[in-house]
């Protein structure tokens, strides 16, 4: 069951560069559904499963396995962590925050000075990272180094919480909605051949989408994944960019990509046919692996579908159950469609 799912792969430690636990995760259930798996040297995760045929087109589905994190860059003499972060992370959101630090899932609280200590004119400003740290309960550098070390990694609580007319909240539904909507269709029987991509480093950068892409040189892909909603009351109607609930958000561009004008109609189309809800972006921002994988050798196709997502890149991101399960159905009339050569 899709939300089943998402709610494992959100549990799951896997900030950028340290994928490991969602990567075995995700071969395991792929493995295990018949597809033909392999990590290369980047670490993403590619799924060949065949279909009824080879299909008119090579087709990839690709979706992100990291999430940001910290990591630790610096032990103090008596304690505590000193972090710098993996990917874009408000600061603001990084506060009294609990986390789980390395494999064995240290627990530590995201400390900064009192307030009963701070000057009236710090108050007026967002701490520097620099003034975060990280409690451990180590009472000195040797304690937290039997517990932990340099470049180890730091992961936001993982709490979910179903909430409201179903919403959800946890960390990283952002990538791991893509990654849990991908192993449900592969898992399917499948109308054509297709090769699902599980990538890793796309929260600093699309580092791997890149690597992927040019291993595999599909013709079209499809990126899966959430983007930043903005519906709420101090952001101004004209940049709210997408809101959870009112269906898939089918991209036409974003700050990295501009996507495949076919692609884009025939995603609109499904969406229309199937009574399917579906919104695009109001305003323009965030990036995807598509800004990576469109630039791939001679260039390659490239459409998204997307969740909204609020408060992303936060231990607390929410997001709409009916829009992750919408996004599954328009994944997979896409594949039909693809099948049935509805795309030139």
């Amino acid at each position: 069951m899709l939300l089943d799912t998402l709610k494992t792969l959100c549990t799951l430690s896997g900030p950028s560069s340290f994928e490991d636990p969602v990567r075995d995760y995700l071969r395991q259930r792929a493995e295990a559904a018949g597809a033909e798996t392999r990590v290369d040297g980047m670490g993403n995760l590619i799924c060949f499963k065949r279909g009824e045929a080879p299909g008119p087109h090579t087709l990839m589905l690709i979706a992100n396995m990291d999430e940001v994190g910290l990591i630790v860059r610096r032990i103090t003499e008596d304690g505590y962590l000193k972090f710098a972060c993996l990917g874009s992370i408000d600061r603001r959101v990084l506060i009294g925050k609990s986390v789980f630090v390395g494999q064995n899932r240290i627990p530590g609280v995201i400390g900064l000075k009192a307030i009963h200590l701070t000057t009236p004119e710090e108050r007026k400003s967002v701490p520097k990272l620099t003034e975060l740290y990280i409690d451990i309960g180590a009472a000195n550098r040797e304690e937290a180094e039997a517990l932990t070390h340099l470049g180890d990694y730091a992961v936001f609580s993982d709490s979910i919480i179903e909430f409201g007319n179903r919403m959800l909240k946890a960390k990283a539904i952002d990538g791991r909605i893509g990654c849990a909507v991908m192993i449900e269709l592969l898992e399917r029987d499948l109308p054509m051949d297709v090769t699902f991509v599980f990538t890793v480093q796309e929260e600093v950068g699309a580092r791997g989408a890149f690597g992927a892409a040019f291993s595999v040189t599909p013709e079209i892909a499809l990126v899966l994944e959430g983007v930043t909603a903005g519906d709420i009351s101090t952001i101004e109607k004209h940049r709210r960019i997408c809101a959870p609930g009112l269906g898939p958000v089918i991209p036409y561009m974003d700050s990295g990509a501009v996507y495949d004008r076919q692609i884009f109609e025939l995603l609109r189309s499904l969406a229309i046919e199937n009574k399917i809800p579906w919104q695009t972006k109001e305003y323009i921002t965030d990036s995807t692996d598509a800004q990576a994988i469109q630039r791939t050798k001679a260039g390659i196709r490239v459409g998204a579908v997307s969740a909204a997502v609020r408060y992303s890149h936060s231990p607390s991101s929410v997001a709409a159950i009916q829009d992750f399960e919408n996004i599954e159905a328009l994944a997979a009339h896409f594949i039909d469609a693809v099948a049935q050569g509805r795309i030139s």
